[in-house]
């Protein structure tokens, strides 16, 4: 079983579609890593921020 085969397995078993996740700190780092792999489960991403945010983590969840 390749890397590639065992990885879609395991985001079919891991479906998240229909919730959503608040995801802090998902403007970089390890919190954009989550808010990613979370993204690609299925899960509706809502990453709160204090800051002025450039959307480069949207721009990547949206490809």
């Amino acid at each position: 079983m390749s890397i590639e085969s065992l990885n879609a397995f395991s985001m079919d078993f891991f479906s998240l579609k229909g919730k959503t996740a608040i995801v802090t700190g998902g403007n970089s780092g390890l919190g954009q890593a989550f808010a990613m792999a979370l993204a690609k489960a299925g899960a509706n991403i809502f990453i709160p921020s204090f800051v002025k945010d450039n959307g480069e983590t949207k721009e990547m969840i949206e490809r």
